[in-house]
C-alpha cells in the first residue's frame, strides 16, 4: 500500500524541525561569509580594446567596402588564437619581468569580440588590479607589434587601454552571491534532514500509529490527566474532625 502525506503533515514536520532548519541555513550563510571574506583571495579584471581595420596603405588609397570588413571579421578568429600563443605571451612575460609560462598567462587572459564586430576585448584577471591592467595593455601592445611579422598585415589599432580606478572592485568572490547560495543550500539541507529524521522516527505518537505500525486494534484510550482535572480533597474538614476527636479524648 502506498503511503501518502498531506500538506498538513508536511507543515507539521517543518514546524517541528524549524529550529534545525534555520540553524543549518544561518550556519551555512555565516560559514560562506567567513570563507569569502577571510579565506578566498579577491581577483580583479582589466580590459583593453583594439580594432581590426584596413591597413594604413589600403586606407589611404581605397575606401571601406563590405568585403574588407568581412575579411577583417574573419581574421579576428585567427587573431584570438595568436594573442594567446606562446609567441606573444612569452614576449609579454619578458617585457613585464614576471616568471610565468605562456600557459599560466593564457589562463589569466580572455579574448572576445561581439558578433560581426571588428572590436576585440582583451581582459586580464589577476590578484593585483595594477598587474591585471599591465597584463592587458602589454599583451595588446606586443600583439600589435608582432602581427605584421606573423601575418604580413598591419590592421590592428588600439582603441582604449586598461586603467585602474581609485577604488577597484574585485570581480570575485561575490560575497552577496555566495551568502545567498549558501543560505538556499542550508535551507534545502535542513528541510531534507528534517524529513529524514521524521522518517527514521518510529516511535508511537498517536492511536493511528498502533494500527498502522503494529497491526493491532485499539481497544481503548487513556486520556492524559493533569493536576487541574483532579478535584481538591476536603483536607480542612478532616483536620477539624481529628482536632475534635483529640479534644474529646483529653476531656475523658
Amino acid at each position: 500500500m502506498e503511503e501518502t502525506i498531506s500538506l498538513k503533515e508536511i507543515f507539521e514536520v517543518l514546524k517541528k524541525r524549524i529550529l534545525l532548519i534555520l540553524s543549518l541555513a544561518v550556519g551555512a550563510a555565516v560559514l560562506s561569509a567567513l570563507i569569502t571574506l577571510f579565506v578566498l583571495t579577491p581577483t580583479y579584471e582589466a580590459s583593453s580594446q583594439f580594432i581590426v581595420s584596413q591597413s594604413q596603405d589600403q586606407s589611404q588609397n581605397t575606401p571601406y567596402n563590405i568585403d574588407d570588413i568581412r575579411t577583417n571579421v574573419e581574421l579576428i578568429n585567427t587573431y584570438n588564437e595568436v594573442i594567446k600563443s606562446p609567441r606573444i605571451l612569452d614576449e609579454v612575460a619578458n617585457e613585464m619581468g614576471i616568471d610565468l609560462t605562456a600557459a599560466a598567462l593564457s589562463k589569466k587572459l580572455q579574448v572576445s569580440n561581439s558578433n560581426e564586430s571588428q572590436v576585440v576585448n582583451v581582459t586580464a584577471t589577476d590578484e593585483d588590479p595594477q598587474r591585471a591592467a599591465d597584463l592587458a595593455n602589454t599583451t595588446v601592445s606586443v600583439f600589435q607589434s608582432e602581427i605584421p611579422n606573423l601575418m604580413n598585415v598591419d590592421n590592428v589599432n588600439v582603441l582604449s587601454e586598461a586603467m585602474v580606478g581609485a577604488d577597484p572592485t574585485p570581480v570575485s568572490p561575490n560575497t552577496t552571491l555566495n551568502i545567498a547560495i549558501a543560505l538556499v543550500v542550508g535551507l534545502m539541507v535542513g528541510v531534507g534532514l528534517a524529513f529524514l529524521l521524521e522518517y527514521l522516527d518510529t516511535s508511537i505518537k498517536e492511536e493511528a500509529d498502533i494500527e498502522e505500525n503494529l497491526g493491532l486494534p485499539v481497544l481503548g484510550v487513556v486520556s492524559t490527566i493533569t493536576s487541574d482535572d483532579i478535584p481538591a480533597r476536603p483536607r480542612a474538614r478532616k483536620k477539624a474532625n481529628v482536632t475534635e476527636m483529640r479534644g474529646e479524648s483529653v476531656g475523658t
